[in-house]
């Protein structure tokens, strides 16, 4: 896992999308096509910004997407299918795209998403790590072992309170509670992982990550074994790294 800290919030977004792009594009020139994972949120909208100005052929990317409340409209403010349709489908129009449903059956969307994954791996992955260092929906303690590619599952009251704390939600009562989720193994199947985590909110999840050994207490430390996972920081989610830590994965 290799680090890098940003100068600001904006540069995070420029650079993180830079290297995203470069990685399509190689996908792209070697095989036709690539295929990619995104995550969503509010640490994702610096990237998204710009990763949507690249110089892309996005008639030749097939994009994916890691979880989606159940339940959910496609119209809600907070679901996830809206984030990614107004962010990126509807921006540079993808050739494919395979966004979940919330409101469909979750066992049936599971299993179409699961043939569809089979096909060929993804080449980028763009992974967020969330303030209890869950990647996708897989909390803490996660499950590392699950060979699935999508389950469902019931979220942690501190993801919920993230939702809160985001704008997503006004109350926990207004939460969706279970989620259709990528899996942690299916997620270290991406060829390249990238992971954008700017703001202060995150600062606790980016020390927990880099300062534990592989915990299923703090998901995120499992990205430490894949072969390419690069993760962007801003000043304010880097404050409390030590030194030692960043001489190390910088």
């Amino acid at each position: 896992m290799k680090l890098v800290i940003a100068k600001s919030t904006e540069e995070l977004g420029a650079v993180s999308a830079k290297h995203a792009a470069a990685l399509v594009n190689e996908a792209i020139k070697e095989k036709g096509f690539a295929r990619i994972l995104l995550s969503t949120g509010a640490s994702q909208f610096p990237f998204f910004k710009e990763f949507v100005k690249e110089n892309i052929d996005w008639s030749k990317v097939e994009m994916f997407h890691l979880d989606e409340y159940v339940g959910i409209s496609a119209e809600h403010p907070a679901s996830f299918n809206k984030y990614l349709r107004e962010r990126f489908v509807d921006v540079v129009k993808p050739g494919k795209y395979h966004l979940i449903n919330g409101q469909k059956d979750p066992e049936a969307q599971i299993a179409e998403l699961t043939a569809l994954l089979s096909e060929s791996p993804v080449d980028v992955g763009l992974i967020g790590i969330g303030e209890n260092a869950h990647i996708a929906f897989n909390d803490p303690p996660a499950d590392f072992d699950d060979k699935r590619a999508y389950k469902i599952v019931t979220l942690a009251d501190r993801c919920l309170q993230q939702q809160i704390g985001e704008g997503w939600f006004k109350t926990k009562e207004e939460c969706y509670k279970q989620a259709i989720s990528m899996t942690c193994s299916k997620i270290m199947e991406c060829k390249h992982i990238i992971s954008v985590v700017p703001y202060k909110v995150k600062a606790e999840a980016i020390y927990n990550t880099f300062a534990s050994e592989k915990s299923v207490m703090v998901p995120a430390t499992l990205m430490k074994e894949h072969a390419d996972c690069t993760v962007y920081c801003d000043p304010d989610s880097a404050s409390m790294l030590t030194e030692d830590l960043k001489k190390k994965y910088c």
